[in-house]
């Protein structure tokens, strides 16, 4: 029978309903779903496995219940199968999880109908190198944000494009966003919005010293590099607001386009303006 997975947003009272309901309308259509651990807190009326060991079950679909950190969380994890991930928004924005709890049902029919299409997103590899060694790396879906630690003083990085040098400044830190990531914290750092179909990455400086120093567009297949020079306290690495790793000065976070793509369910081609409309008021007098 062919699996869907199914993952959940923490803290949901909603869930305790909806699953039960979930899962008997999937069983109905020849469906065998497969929860993560939070699933399981609501309901043990089907199999439950670790978060990450999910794309190990092949799953046909992925449902996301919560909201855009959890579909980040997700695509991360499936980013190397490929699998298609059908959002639901139960979160507070849910820019990236457009479907809506009541078009739930209606949005699995089509799937099932085969009247979908995947709007493939792309993602971000960051590579971390310490003394010519790389020690670490990362796939994002939004960004990668290089930056000094929790004191309120602000640290030196050097962003380099392709080896040549771009600039050296004084700010809190650099992001490095993908289009999908140009409506996230870079937007939030005055960033420019992209389209998801746009190839490029956007770099995008957090509280710069100089009133001169402003985002910048780069092609989509470009190397950038940025480095640490000096920092208050120490560095960090987050990946998708949420994956943090310690930076030592000296540092190089090597951030290039990733060979993996996150596939999204989508109904309507129209949903990224939308978006923008109705949950960042975009274009509104």
């Amino acid at each position: 029978m062919t699996r869907v997975a199914i993952v959940c947003k923490p803290h949901k009272e909603e869930l305790a309903e909806l699953l039960p309901e979930l899962i008997d309308w999937l069983r109905e259509h020849g469906y065998e779903p497969l929860l993560d651990r939070v699933g399981g807190t609501y309901t043990q009326n089907a199999p439950v496995v670790d978060r990450t060991d999910m794309p190990q079950h092949d799953p046909a679909l992925v449902i996301v219940l919560g909201g855009d950190g959890t579909l980040l969380s997700v695509g991360r994890i499936f980013a190397a199968t490929g699998t298609p991930i059908l959002s639901v928004n139960l979160g507070f924005l849910g820019f990236l999880t457009e479907v809506r709890l009541q078009d739930l049902y209606p949005t699995l029919e089509s799937w099932c109908a085969d009247c979908h299409t995947l709007d493939a997103r792309t993602m971000l590899h960051a590579a971390v190198w310490r003394e010519g060694v790389e020690v670490t790396s990362y796939e994002a879906l939004n960004e990668v944000v290089v930056s000094k630690g929790d004191i309120a003083r602000m640290g030196d990085f050097t962003v380099e494009l392709d080896r040549k040098k771009v600039a050296r400044f004084r700010a809190d830190g650099v992001i490095v966003s993908t289009p999908t990531g140009s409506t996230a914290y870079t937007l939030a750092a005055n960033g420019p919005i992209l389209t998801p179909d746009v190839d490029a990455l956007v770099v995008t400086p957090i509280c710069p010293h100089l009133l001169t120093l402003r985002p910048i567009v780069v092609r989509g297949d470009a190397c950038l590099i940025v480095r640490v020079e000096s920092v208050p306290s120490q560095g960090l690495l987050t990946v998708d607001g949420e994956k943090a790793f310690e930076l030592c000065l000296g540092d190089e976070v090597k951030c290039q386009r990733s060979v993996y793509t996150v596939k999204l369910v989508r109904l309507s081609e129209s949903g990224f303006f939308d978006a923008l409309r109705s949950k960042l008021s975009w274009g509104e007098r």
